[in-house]
């Protein structure tokens, strides 16, 4: 028979083999990898899952944080809020309610003169009286200074208009600086009486009695007739250019001086004076005004003292 494959055609054959071989390894190794891929991808898509969970974890307890801060802020301001309220609701109390104690006196600036009628057509000429709010500035007892008194302070005043000692005093007693001050003497000093407390109009009711002490009207320098009311001399009889003279004054040789407190010409006005149990007609808490039956002493935006009276 004749040899229809000679050996070179085997050879062929056999590389042939030898090549899908190799062709299978190649592609069993590229599935392999391809697997692997896969399976690698997976797991990074794994890790990014729960990355992303993670993050949406956080992401809801930084919310929730948030939320919880806010709720706190809230709640702080709520309550500041309340104490304020509370606050203001006490400051409205204490000013609503009477005084606490009891002290006669007052510091008062006056506003003017007016009329009131009453439900029967009787007309009062009254003086209009801004009287306090005051703040007691000092306390002297009697074991450690001889007496009893009080001072009160009226009508608030900036610090550039004080001293340096004015105001390292009111700075420790925690009071505003205050324009006028004045001590009124008692008997005794209550415990109740502390520094800082207000005096206001509500200790007066109407129908109550006041003393007024103030600086009358200055008139500058006077002649003795107007001053004192002298008639001057006689008009007839022989008499010349005496109708305004003062007369004598004591005599020459012995003592040869004016006596003390000599009725002549000077100055007139500016005196201290006291018009005593003037009634009050009328109260006005809210404007801290008091509208007391006659004349007091003094000009318009004078200061007045107030003392109850007996």
């Amino acid at each position: 028979m004749l040899n229809l494959f000679d050996d070179n055609s085997n050879n062929d054959l056999q590389s042939g083999d030898i090549q899908n071989e190799e062709s299978h390894s190649d592609v069993s190794s590229l599935e392999s990898k391809s697997e692997n891929t896969d399976n690698k991808i997976q797991e990074i898509q794994e890790q990014n899952n729960k990355k992303a969970d993670e993050n949406k974890l956080s992401e809801d307890d930084i919310s929730k944080d948030n939320k919880d801060q806010k709720e706190n802020v809230e709640s702080t301001e709520d309550v500041s809020k309340n104490n304020e309220d509370q606050e203001e609701n006490i400051e409205s109390a204490e000013n609503s309610r009477p005084n606490k104690f009891y002290l006669p006196y007052l510091i008062a600036k006056k506003i003017g003169m007016t009329q009131l009628f009453s439900n029967d057509g009787i007309s009062y000429p009254v003086t209009v009286l801004e009287a306090g709010p005051c703040n007691i500035t000092k306390i002297n007892i009697e074991k450690d200074v001889g007496y009893n008194s009080i001072q009160l302070g009226f009508c608030d005043v900036k610090k550039s208009k004080i001293n340096k000692s004015v105001e390292s005093y009111f700075s420790k007693i925690n009071i505003s600086p205050k324009r006028y001050l004045k001590e009124f003497s008692l008997k005794s000093v209550s415990d109740d009486y502390k520094i800082g407390d207000l005096v206001t109009v509500n200790q007066f009711t109407s129908g109550d009695e006041v003393n007024v002490t103030g600086y009358s009207k200055g008139k500058g320098f006077s002649g003795h007739m107007k001053r004192h009311g002298f008639s001057g001399g006689r008009a007839s009889h022989g008499k010349n250019s005496v109708m305004r003279k003062a007369g004598s004054v004591g005599a020459g040789t012995s003592p040869g001086r004016i006596f003390p407190g000599m009725k002549m010409a000077g100055r007139k006005g500016n005196d201290k004076v006291t018009v005593k149990n003037l009634s009050i007609i009328q109260i006005d808490e809210e404007r801290n005004l008091l509208y007391v039956k006659g004349s007091v002493p003094g000009a318009s935006k004078s200061i007045v003292y107030l003392s109850k009276g007996n």
